[in-house]
């Protein structure tokens, strides 16, 4: 806020440069100069939710690996076994159905929560805010507030400047390590990873990742912050497509807020608008954007700069709202507060909801209804069929009969769909806990008893404990 006798303090978003078309008439450089942005600290509702995503999504990605599920870790996408634990559900590679589920679903709630409240995802929940956001704190917490870390910049290295930086770059590098290192617990069990530490004993592909995300971590959050959602983030350029009019942004109002000027004690104030030019907005704002010059992409809708603006307005004793969550169809007047939901929950909205809805009722039966029983039949292909001792045609096959339940199980092998079938081997199979079991079995059939050709055959493989556990495979019987 400017009081009566101050000047606006100069603002190191803005940028002073001299405009080399303006003064030689010739085109300059096409290049911006990068200007570190000082981000200040700001309070407020918007702030208060941000901080509490910061702690969820850190408490839940810390967290997760040290989850146990019984005898193992809950989530485990391990790489090695080629099995995925996600608490009382093992997942195999021929699962790969969920992960095409779990990508639309993602994309659908993404269409669905940018088409009603904007970049919501990018202000709350990205990792590059989240990890921002973490090592925006300890920066201000060893180097101080925002004219500090200026000063501090600014000034010649010295001991201090030296020990400061030194004890933040050491502790931004130890988040982003532990980081990469807990990423990797997500493949690796956890359990093996912590009794590697001691020896370094890691394999080659754990040592790249930990060291690999970690580096990226450091290097994004501590360095590239706003220029990764300005340049290099490709959300920021495909969002416009999913906004329309009635689509909850962060905007400023220029009709209460214009024509702005600075704040004096005693002024007349009648001609002028609420807005002082303090530039709180600017200062706030994580990106270094000035708000009050429309939409632009690289904003995140973070909300800082609204409670920035309150906190301005609250002190010159001046409604809130300033700057705030509106569309651009309620901020031009076009309807009142009474239809403002009626407009949010709009056609395009409900039917993004009941698909988003029917995917994951869908895909929620699909898991819970599952067989925790796979089997994969492949006929030997080097032997089309063959005449063996009396006078049958015989096809040999290859079953993976995968358990994919977390218990011991024995499974009964049959053949069908066709008449005379019977197969030579021993028909049950015993698997343990989520163990895949490999068998070879010969199918034979008399001669004469198919026409020549391809015929379709069923293997039928069933838990003698439970036999709803049960798959119906389909295959082919050569009779030459």
């Amino acid at each position: 806020m400017i009081t009566n006798g101050e000047q606006k303090m100069s603002d190191p978003h803005e940028n002073n440069t001299p405009d080399p078309v303006a003064e030689t008439g010739t085109l300059g450089s096409l290049y911006e100069k990068h200007k570190t942005i000082y981000v200040r600290t700001v309070k407020g509702w918007w702030t208060s939710w941000r901080w509490i995503f910061v702690w969820a999504t850190q408490i839940l990605f810390y967290g997760l690996p040290w989850v146990q599920w019984g005898e193992r870790q809950a989530v485990l996408f391990h790489l090695v076994e080629r099995k995925f634990y996600l608490f009382g559900l093992v997942l195999w590679p021929q699962d790969a159905f969920y992960l095409a589920v779990l990508l639309i679903i993602s994309a659908y709630a993404l269409f669905l929560f940018t088409a009603v409240a904007g970049r919501l995802f990018c202000g709350y929940a990205c990792p590059q805010t989240v990890y921002t956001e973490i090592f925006l704190w300890l920066e201000k917490w060893l180097e101080g507030e925002r004219p500090a870390r200026i000063k501090l910049d600014k000034a010649p290295m010295n001991a201090r400047k030296l020990r400061v930086k030194t004890i933040k770059h050491a502790l931004w590098l130890l988040i982003s390590l532990w980081t990469g290192f807990t990423l990797v617990g997500y493949f690796t069990p956890m359990h093996e990873l912590i009794a590697s530490i001691g020896t370094f004993n890691f394999g080659g592909w754990e040592i790249f990742w930990i060291f690999f995300y970690g580096g990226f971590t450091y290097l994004m959050a501590g360095f590239l912050r706003e220029q990764l959602c300005k340049f290099m983030c490709p959300y920021a350029r495909f969002q416009s497509a999913m906004f329309d009019p009635d689509t909850l942004i962060i905007t400023y109002d220029p009709k209460r807020g214009e024509p702005r000027g600075a704040f004096r004690k005693n002024a007349d104030r009648a001609q002028q608008g609420d807005c002082v030019d303090c530039n709180i907005c600017v200062q706030v704002c994580p990106v270094g954007i000035d708000i009050r010059k429309g939409l632009q992409y690289e904003c995140i809708g973070c909300g800082a700069c609204i409670d920035g603006c309150d906190e301005v307005m609250d002190k010159l004793a001046k409604p809130r709202g300033l700057v705030r969550y509106t569309s651009e169809n309620a901020l031009a007047g076009k309807y009142g507060r009474g239809d403002f939901w009626s407009h949010v929950l709009r056609p395009r909205i409900l039917i993004y909801s009941a698909l988003l809805t029917l995917i994951i009722i869908a895909a929620g039966w699909s898991l819970v209804t599952r067989v925790p029983l796979r089997t994969d039949v492949i006929r030997d292909r080097s032997v089309l069929g063959r005449e063996v001792k009396g006078g049958k045609i015989e096809n040999v096959y290859t079953l993976k009969v995968m358990n994919v339940s977390e218990q011991a199980r024995t499974f009964v092998i049959s053949v069908g769909g066709q008449e005379g079938l019977e197969l030579t081997e021993n028909t049950r199979v015993e698997t343990g806990a989520t163990e895949n079991r490999e068998v070879t079995l010969s199918v034979q059939a008399p001669i004469g008893a198919l026409s020549q050709g391809s015929h379709q055959i069923f293997f039928d493989v069933v838990a003698v404990d439970d036999p709803a556990v049960a798959v119906h495979e389909k295959t082919t019987f050569l009779m030459p």
